[in-house]
Parts: C-alpha cells; sequence; structure tokens
C-alpha cells in the first residue's frame, strides 16, 4: 500500500529568485536550504517534496540553477534552492559570485532552521562535498545528509555506499544521512518528519 505524504500539499510555488546582487527576502516562516554539487539532484529533491513535476527546473547539464530560488510552501515554510557547485566549465569568477552569494544569504537569513547537503549516494563525496559540509558546520548549522539517486544501486549496495559517504565525511554516530530516490520518492517521509520538526 502507498503511504501517504506527511505533509500535505495545498501551495507549492516559485515565489522569490534572487541573483547575485539581490536582496534576499526577509521570512517570518522557516526556511530549509539544500546545497550539492552540481547535477546532484537538488531540483529533483525539491519537486518531489513539493509534489509537483517540473516546479523547480531540473536539467541533464550541470549548473542549471545559477540563483536562489525560494520556494514557498503552504505559507508554512521555504524551501530554497542553493546554485550548484563543483561544476568546472564555468568561469572561476562566476564560481567565486555564487560561493559570495550563497555566503551572504546564509549569514543574512535570519529564519533559516537547516540545510540539507546532497551527495550522488554513488560516488565517494568529493574535496567540494567535504569543503561545503565543513564550511556549513562552521556557520553553526548542523548538516542533513541526503544520498540522492538512490534507485541507481542496488539494495546490497546500499549498506557500502552509505558507510563511505559516512567515513568520508567524517559523519558521528547521531548524524543524519538519508537516502532518496527521486523515482520512489524513498525517503521523501524521512524529510517531511525533520522538516515538520521545525515548523
Amino acid at each position: 500500500m502507498e503511504q501517504k505524504p506527511g505533509i500535505v500539499v495545498r501551495k507549492a510555488e516559485l515565489e522569490t529568485v534572487c541573483g547575485i546582487k539581490s536582496t534576499f527576502p526577509v521570512h517570518e516562516i522557516p526556511e530549509f536550504a539544500f546545497a550539492g554539487k552540481s547535477n546532484v539532484g537538488k531540483s529533483s529533491l525539491i519537486n518531489a517534496l513539493l509534489q509537483r513535476k517540473a516546479l523547480a527546473r531540473t536539467s541533464a547539464s550541470p549548473g542549471k540553477t545559477q540563483t536562489i530560488n525560494f520556494y514557498n510552501l503552504n505559507d508554512a515554510c521555504y524551501l530554497v534552492d542553493l546554485p550548484g557547485y563543483g561544476y568546472t566549465k564555468i568561469a572561476e569568477s562566476v564560481k567565486a559570485d555564487w560561493g559570495r552569494m550563497v555566503e551572504r544569504y546564509l549569514k543574512q537569513s535570519r529564519s533559516l532552521r537547516r540545510i540539507f547537503l546532497l551527495v550522488d549516494i554513488r560516488h565517494r563525496p568529493s574535496a567540494d562535498d567535504r569543503m561545503m559540509y565543513d564550511w556549513i558546520l562552521s556557520k553553526g548549522f548542523k548538516p542533513v545528509v541526503i544520498a540522492t539517486k538512490a534507485d541507481k544501486l542496488g539494495k546490497n549496495d546500499t549498506p557500502k555506499s552509505l558507510r563511505l559517504i559516512r567515513e568520508t565525511l567524517d559523519l558521528k554516530g547521531n548524524d543524519i544521512l538519508i537516502p532518496f530516490s527521486s523515482e520512489s520518492k524513498s525517503g521523501r517521509e524521512d524529510i517531511y518528519q525533520l522538516l515538520e520538526e521545525d515548523l
């Protein structure tokens, strides 16, 4: 029997798009940010959480999200899609601008409750992933790590891959690591539960 979603989505819309020089919106309701390297599946995850097929634009080409996008969920919270990092074909100056924009957001937001760091379950986390994890910790947040594309692995390979992610990022026993599939939506209930804890 199919599980009912933990959150019933009544409203889901892209409300604000912020570029490098934009002023960020000030929200009274919680914000949840999603970080990860280019093409890791942030937009697919956000679509799954919003229960929409294509509200967040997905692309086979890395580097598609070049803005910070605020998605309103039920007027209860915002899902914040951060630009992907680690895409080599983008000029260093542009990457530096993105980095400053993300840092400015993380410093300025008074409503940010949690940061979700997405890594691809099929690969060992990269140096950029480790740097982002440490950077999030340095900003005073405890990131929740989401291992995307879980449907691409066989069940026997999943535990080994999750162990590798834990070891590479130096996750402690109580740190949260959630395998997620945008195809089957497995892992979505666990993420909903974390969102609901902070609402």
